[in-house]
């Protein structure tokens, strides 16, 4: 049985083994932990995010049968994800808590599943251009992490949920976006891999 959080009375708390237990969407939020990580927690919760794409494929296989799952668990990951990240965001008062790294998970999973099949190199490759993208912000991820920032004296609600895994997204779709570019390149030049 879980514990409902109440209202935070002194903000910001902090993230912590005891919140993460105390509720289901926490757990989630924190991914199981990795985003309790000291230092850099985002990077650690894609670490974990790449370590348990791995431990799900396995179970899950390849081919379109699988795709479909995946499908599925992205899509419902998502909309879990929006809430749990809310949900955390509102027991730690703070709109997007560097501890919260279901997103992170998420976007990874997207991008080594968009990638598949493709070997321990090219996920390395991802998993540097994710990061690069998730950290720096650059053009179109900064802008996806504005959209839904809290304004001073608002309360922290949906919006924010969505805005912790929009710029996620973002990044997940730049990281893709770079990776195929990259390999057309390799393969003769983008206009080659666009004529043929």
């Amino acid at each position: 049985m879980t514990v409902p959080d109440p209202q935070p009375q002194s903000l910001p708390r902090r993230a912590t083994a005891a919140l993460m237990w105390r509720h289901p969407a926490h757990l989630l939020a924190f991914g199981l932990g990795s985003g309790l990580s000291p230092v850099a927690p985002g990077t650690v919760g894609t670490l974990w995010g790449w370590a348990s794409f791995l431990a799900l494929q396995q179970g899950i296989g390849t081919g379109p049968q699988a795709d479909g799952v995946w499908a599925v668990v992205l899509l419902v990951g998502w909309f879990v994800g929006c809430w749990a990240c809310t949900r955390t965001a509102r027991s730690l008062g703070v709109a997007d808590p560097g501890s919260v790294v279901w997103d992170e998970i998420w976007a990874f999973w997207l991008i080594l599943w968009m990638m598949s099949p493709v070997d321990w190199r090219g996920q390395l490759l991802a998993f540097v251009a994710f990061r690069y993208f998730d950290a720096a912000k650059p053009g179109p991820v900064a802008w996806a992490d504005g959209l839904f920032k809290l304004r001073a004296g608002g309360h922290i609600g949906w919006r924010q949920g969505l805005g912790i895994m929009l710029d996620d997204l973002v990044a997940a779709l730049c990281t893709l976006l770079v990776l195929a570019l990259a390999v057309a390149l390799r393969q003769g030049g983008v206009g080659a891999g666009l004529l043929s």
